[in-house]
C-alpha cells in the first residue's frame, strides 16, 4: 500500500428527525466542495432541547480526505 496523507476537519451536522439524518446532512454538505472524502467518525451525539421547539438532534465528527498539497 502507498504511503498516504489525509486531512481531518470537524463538522456539526443536525437534523430534527435523528442522530443518523445529521451525520447524513453534514456528509452531503461536505461532500460539495471536498473531493476523496474517506472517513467520518462520530466524536459526540447531543440533542438541543428548546421549550415549544422541535428536538435538534446533533452530531459531532471529524471527517478525513486525501491531501493534496502543492509540492
Amino acid at each position: 500500500m502507498a504511503e498516504s496523507v489525509y486531512t481531518v476537519i470537524a463538522l456539526v451536522g443536525t437534523s430534527n428527525e435523528s442522530w443518523e439524518k445529521a451525520a447524513v446532512v453534514a456528509i452531503e454538505q461536505a461532500s460539495k466542495t471536498l473531493r476523496d472524502i474517506r472517513v467520518a467518525r462520530i466524536v459526540e451525539q447531543d440533542i438541543h432541547i428548546e421549550s415549544g421547539n422541535p428536538l435538534i438532534y446533533r452530531v459531532r465528527m471529524e471527517l478525513s480526505f486525501k491531501y493534496e498539497g502543492t509540492g
